[in-house]
C-alpha cells in the first residue's frame, strides 16, 4: 500500500454505523472526508477550512476554492439533517404508531375518526380533491444537475452506512465511495460558466421525476388508500389521482425573451419523452415479473382472444408468441412495449411502423384490462402491487410529464389587442382602457362568431408570437396529450378587462369548444394579483369577470371552477411582510364569498417562494392558517428553486413532503369550516387591520425614500447576483434599473445576503408599537391572546421571529460602508437599524419570551452551526464586492469575480435559501 493511500485511509476513518446517526457526528463525519480531499488537492487551504478562519489574506484562486470548500460544507450539512429528520419520523412510527405522526393520512384521518367526521364527509371531499405543486424556473437554485446528483450519491451511501449490518470490509468500501463522492464535487464546477438556457433549466426539472416523483407519486395514493381502509374500514373509497405536477419551465413568458413558441414545443415533447420513458423501464419490469403460465393459471378465454388480435397487429406478434409461449401475461406486456416504443418514435418525429397509443387513455386502458384480468384469474395481489402502481403513474404523468402552465403579463397581452383593435377597424386608435367603448368591443368581439383568422404576417412579430402562443396550446393538445397543459397565467391582471382579453386571443387562436368561438374556452385563464392595490380590487374584479357570460360558460365547463393566483412575492415587496399577509388572507376570505355569491368555487393558487418572505412558511402551519373554506380540496402551489431540491432530491424526504402536503389539504378541506381557531373574530381583524395599516406606513415610508435605491445597490450584491448564471430570466422585467422594476427574487436575495433581511420583518415593529401605543396595557392583552389564538398571527410572528435570528447588524454596517455617500448610507442604516430593534422588542414583548427562537429549539441549533462560518464568509463578500466595484483592470476584476460568485453560492446555502 502506497504511502498516499495510507494517509487517505486514515482521513477518512472508519466509523461505526451509531456513529453517523446524529446530525453533529455524521455532519463531523462527513466534513472529514472533505478535509481528506482538501488534504490532497489543496493542502494550503485546510487550515483555513479546518478552523472557519476567514480566507481574506488567500490569493483569489485559493480564497475562491475556500469558500467553495464552505459551500460544500453547508450541503453536506443539510443531508446529514435530512437523514437525522427521516430517522425520527421513523422512530416515532415505530414507537407510537403511523397515526401518531404529524403530516401524514393516517394522522389525519385518525383525528377526523375521533372527532366523529363521517364517511360521507370524506366522500364529499375526496371528490373536489385537487392538489398540483408548480415547479417554476425562477432564478433560484444555484446547483447544477451534475452537482445534484453527487450530493443524491452521497445521502443514499449515508443511509447505507447506519445499518449495522455490514462487516468492517463493506463499511469501508461505503466510506471510500462517501469519500469518492466528496472529491468529485471538489473536482466539478459548482458555478455555471455559462448563463443556463431554458433546455438546461428543463433538464434540472425533470431529474427529480427520474430520482424520486415517477415513482413516489403512485406511492402516495396507495398510503392514502390504506389509510382510508384502516380508519373507515366499512367503507368503499375511490382514490383518483389528485396529486400531480405542474410547471412553468418552458412557459413562463413574463419577462423571459428566451421562451418563445418553438421553446415551448420542444419542452413539451422533452416532458413527453421523459414520462414514456419512465413507462417503458416499468414494462420491462413486467415483461420480467409476468411469467404467468397458461399451465398454472386459469386466464380468461376473452383475454385470450384479445391477445391474439394485438398479436396480430404487430410485425413481430408471432415471434413475440413463440419467445413466450403459455405466457399470455408476457406477451400481452410486451405489445404494451411495442406501442410506447412507437409512440415514443412519433413524439420525436422518428419514423414508426404499426400501432402507437394516440392518447394516454389508451395506455391506462390496456393497464386496467390488465389488472381486471389478474384479479379475475385470482391474482388481485399481483394486479394491485405490480400493474395498479404503473396504471397511476400514467394517470398521474400521463404523456406530458406535468401540467404546463403558460404565463405572460398584461403589457405585452395589451399590446397584442391594440394590435388587433386596429387591424378589425381600419387602423382607428384604440380606446383607454376600462372605457366603456373598450369593454363594449371586447364583448361584442367574443360574442360574434370567428370568422376567417386574420394572416399571420398581417400582425407585428410581437403580436403575431403571442397568438401563436396559444395555438401552440392546441397543436400540443392534439399531437401529445389532451392534458398536456394546465392553465393561461395572466400577470399583472388590474382589472376584468385584461382577462376578457386573453378570452378574445385565444379565440384568434382558435382555443374555444366550438367552431366559432362563442361557447366557452378550452384552457383555463388563471388572473395572477400580485400587489397590494390589485389584492384589495380582486374581488371586485373577479365578481365584474363572473357575470360575463362566456366566462360563466367556461367556468362551468371546467367544473363550476375558476382559479385565481395570489402573488407572496411582489405583496410583501409592495407592501411589507405583515401586511402581505394579512391582505393574503383577506383576499382569499373575500374571494371566496365572491364564489359563493356567483355560485363558482373559486380555487387559489399560491405563488409562494422559498423564503419567508416570499411565502416560504413551513408547509403544515400555511395551509392551517388559510381562511375557513378557501381550500375545499384545491390546492396548486409553486416550488420553486432551492425548494425543489430539499422536497424532491431524495426519496425519503420526498415522500414526506408529498405527504405532509396532500395531508394538510385534506386536512382543512375536512377540518376548517369546523375549527374555532379558524372563525373569523371581529376583535382579531380589527386589531390585524390597524397593525396592518400602521406596519405599511412604515414600510411605504422605507421604500419610497429616493435614496433607498442607491444605498440597496452599494449596500448588497444585487447587481452582481445576475453575473451567478443561475436562470434563465433576467432580474428585470422590461430592463429598466427601477424598484418598481425589479423583480421580488432578487429583492429578497440581495437584501438576505447583507444580512438585513428586511422583507422578512421590516413594519411589524412599527405596526405593533403603534398598536399598543393606541390601546395601551388592554391591547398589548389583546395581541398576547391572538398569539395564542389566531393562527396567522401566530404564523406571521413565528416567521419574523426566525427571520430576526438571521439578521446581523453590525455585519449589515459593514455592507452599508459600501455605500459612497455618506448622508446616504447614515440615513438608511439608521431607518433600518432602528425599527429592526423595535422589531426585536415588540416580539419578545407579545411572545413573553426572554431571547428570539426560544420555541425554536432545532432552528437555533441548526443557527448556531451554520452562522459563524456564514459570518466570515459575509465579512469576505463585503471586501470582494469592494475590490470588483473598483478593480482598475479587467483582470483585477475577473480576480475577484470568481471568489465573490461562489461567497454567494455559499451564503445562500448556508441560510437555505436564495430567493
Amino acid at each position: 500500500m502506497s504511502a498516499e493511500t495510507r494517509n487517505t485511509k486514515s482521513a477518512i476513518s472508519l466509523p461505526s454505523a451509531f456513529a453517523t446517526r446524529s446530525v453533529t457526528e455524521a455532519s463531523a463525519f462527513l466534513r472529514e472526508q472533505l478535509l481528506a480531499v482538501i488534504h490532497r488537492h489543496m493542502p494550503e487551504i485546510e487550515d483555513v477550512v479546518r478552523n472557519s478562519r476567514g480566507a481574506a489574506g488567500l490569493a483569489p484562486r485559493q480564497m475562491a476554492r475556500a469558500l467553495q470548500a464552505q459551500g460544500i460544507l453547508f450541503q453536506l450539512v443539510s443531508i446529514a439533517e435530512q437523514a437525522y429528520a427521516m430517522r425520527r419520523r421513523r422512530r416515532i412510527e415505530r414507537e407510537k404508531g403511523h397515526d401518531k405522526l404529524l403530516g401524514t393520512f393516517d394522522y389525519v384521518l385518525s383525528s377526523a375518526a375521533a372527532a366523529g367526521v363521517s364517511a360521507a364527509d370524506v366522500h364529499a371531499q375526496l371528490q373536489t380533491l385537487r392538489i398540483r405543486p408548480v415547479i417554476t424556473a425562477h432564478p433560484t437554485e444555484a446547483k447544477r444537475v451534475s452537482i445534484l446528483e453527487k450530493y443524491r450519491r452521497i445521502y443514499l451511501l449515508m443511509r447505507e452506512l447506519e445499518s449495522t449490518r455490514w462487516t468492517d470490509r463493506e463499511r469501508e468500501a461505503l466510506v471510500k465511495s462517501i469519500y469518492d463522492q466528496v472529491e468529485l464535487l471538489w473536482l466539478t464546477g459548482e458555478l455555471h460558466l455559462e448563463k443556463p438556457t431554458v433546455e438546461h433549466e428543463v433538464a434540472w426539472g425533470q431529474h427529480f421525476f427520474q430520482e424520486t416523483i415517477f415513482d413516489l407519486a403512485p406511492e402516495l395514493l396507495s398510503a392514502f388508500e390504506r389509510a382510508l381502509k384502516r380508519h373507515y374500514p366499512n367503507e368503499k373509497f375511490e382514490v383518483t389521482p389528485f396529486f400531480q405536477f405542474g410547471s412553468w419551465i418552458g412557459g413562463d413568458r413574463d419577462g423571459n425573451p428566451f421562451v418563445t413558441n418553438e421553446v415551448t414545443r420542444r419542452t413539451m415533447r422533452q416532458n413527453a419523452t421523459a414520462s414514456l420513458n419512465y413507462y417503458r423501464t416499468r414494462v420491462v419490469d413486467l415483461v420480467r415479473s409476468l411469467s404467468i403460465s397458461e399451465r398454472a393459471a386459469t386466464i380468461p378465454p376473452a383475454f385470450l382472444e384479445e391477445l391474439d388480435r394485438r398479436l396480430g397487429q404487430l410485425p413481430d406478434g408471432a415471434a413475440i408468441a413463440q419467445r413466450n409461449d403459455k405466457e399470455p401475461y408476457r406477451q400481452f406486456v410486451t405489445t404494451i412495449l411495442r406501442k410506447i416504443d412507437n409512440t415514443l418514435a412519433a413524439t420525436n418525429d422518428e419514423p414508426v411502423s404499426g400501432p402507437r397509443y394516440t392518447s394516454a387513455d389508451k395506455l391506462i386502458g390496456d393497464l386496467l384490462l390488465l389488472e381486471s384480468v389478474l384479479a379475475e384469474a385470482k391474482s388481485e395481489a399481483l394486479a394491485i402491487d405490480l400493474v395498479r402502481p404503473l396504471r397511476r403513474a400514467v394517470e398521474i404523468f400521463r404523456f406530458s410529464t406535468v401540467r404546463l402552465d403558460i404565463r405572460q403579463n398584461t403589457t405585452r397581452t395589451t399590446s397584442a389587442l391594440h394590435e388587433l383593435w386596429r387591424i378589425k377597424t381600419g387602423g382607428e386608435t384604440p380606446p383607454a382602457l376600462l372605457s366603456p367603448e373598450w369593454r363594449s368591443w371586447l364583448m361584442k368581439e367574443l360574442d360574434t362568431p370567428r370568422g376567417a383568422p386574420i394572416p399571420r404576417d398581417t400582425f407585428t412579430p410581437d403580436t403575431r408570437d403571442v397568438i401563436e402562443m396559444f395555438e401552440v396550446v392546441a397543436d400540443m393538445r392534439a399531437s401529445l396529450d389532451r392534458e398536456a397543459f394546465g392553465s393561461f397565467i395572466l400577470s399583472m391582471t388590474s382589472s376584468a378587462d385584461d382577462v376578457l382579453g386573453i378570452y378574445l386571443l385565444a379565440k384568434e387562436a382558435g382555443l374555444f369548444a366550438d367552431a366559432a368561438g362563442v361557447d366557452h374556452i378550452t384552457l383555463p385563464i388563471v388572473p395572477l394579483f400580485e400587489t397590494i392595490g390589485d389584492l384589495q380590487a380582486a374581488p371586485d374584479i373577479m365578481r365584474d369577470l363572473l357575470r360575463v357570460p362566456v366566462v360563466r360558460r367556461s367556468t362551468q365547463a371546467q367544473g363550476d371552477l375558476q382559479e385565481v393566483m395570489i402573488g407572496y412575492s411582489d405583496s410583501n415587496k409592495d407592501g411589507g411582510f405583515l401586511s402581505s399577509n394579512w391582505e393574503l388572507f383577506k383576499a382569499q376570505a373575500r374571494l371566496t364569498e365572491v364564489g359563493r355569491e356567483m355560485d363558482v368555487a373559486i380555487a387559489f393558487f399560491h405563488g409562494r417562494g422559498g423564503s419567508v418572505s416570499r411565502g416560504g412558511a413551513p408547509t403544515g402551519h400555511a395551509i392551517a392558517a388559510q381562511p375557513a373554506g378557501s381550500i375545499r380540496g384545491r390546492f396548486r402551489s409553486t416550488e420553486q428553486g432551492e425548494v425543489v431540491s430539499f422536497k424532491y432530491a431524495n426519496r425519503g424526504t420526498a415522500a414526506y413532503q408529498m405527504e405532509l402536503l396532500a395531508s394538510s389539504v385534506f386536512a382543512h378541506a375536512l377540518r376548517s369550516e369546523r375549527e374555532d381557531a379558524l372563525v373569523p373574530r371581529k376583535d382579531f381583524d380589527e386589531a390585524l387591520e390597524e397593525i396592518s395599516a400602521a406596519s405599511f406606513a412604515a414600510y411605504e415610508k422605507f421604500i419610497s425614500d429616493p435614496d433607498l435605491v442607491t444605498y440597496f445597490q452599494a449596500a448588497s450584491p444585487l447587481e452582481e447576483i445576475s453575473l451567478l448564471n443561475i436562470g434563465s430570466r433576467p432580474a428585470r422585467r422590461f430592463g429598466a434599473k427601477s424598484l418598481a422594476d425589479l423583480r421580488a427574487i432578487p429583492w429578497v436575495f440581495a437584501w438576505a445576503q447583507n444580512r438585513h433581511s428586511i422583507t422578512g420583518w421590516y413594519g411589524v415593529g412599527s405596526g405593533l408599537k403603534a398598536f399598543v401605543d393606541a390601546r395601551g396595557d388592554r391591547g398589548l392583552e389583546l395581541l398576547r391572546w391572538m398569539f395564542e389564538d389566531s393562527r396567522l398571527f401566530r404564523l406571521i410572528l413565528d416567521e419574523v421571529e426566525k427571520t430576526l435570528a438571521l439578521v446581523d447588524m453590525g455585519i449589515a454596517k459593514q455592507y452599508a460602508g459600501l455605500v459612497a455617500d455618506e448622508a446616504v448610507r447614515e440615513k438608511i442604516f439608521k431607518m433600518i437599524e432602528d425599527e429592526c430593534a423595535l422589531t426585536r422588542e415588540m416580539v419578545l414583548r407579545v411572545t413573553g419570551d426572554r431571547e428570539l427562537t426560544e420555541r425554536f429549539k432545532e432552528y437555533a441549533a441548526r443557527l448556531s452551526h451554520r452562522l459563524p462560518v456564514i459570518n466570515d464568509v459575509n465579512r469576505e463578500q463585503v471586501e470582494l464586492l469592494r475590490r470588483f466595484r473598483t478593480a482598475q483592470s479587467e483582470a483585477e476584476k475577473e480576480d475577484a469575480k470568481v471568489p465573490l460568485l461562489i461567497s454567494i453560492s455559499c451564503i445562500a446555502a448556508g441560510l437555505g435559501a436564495t430567493g
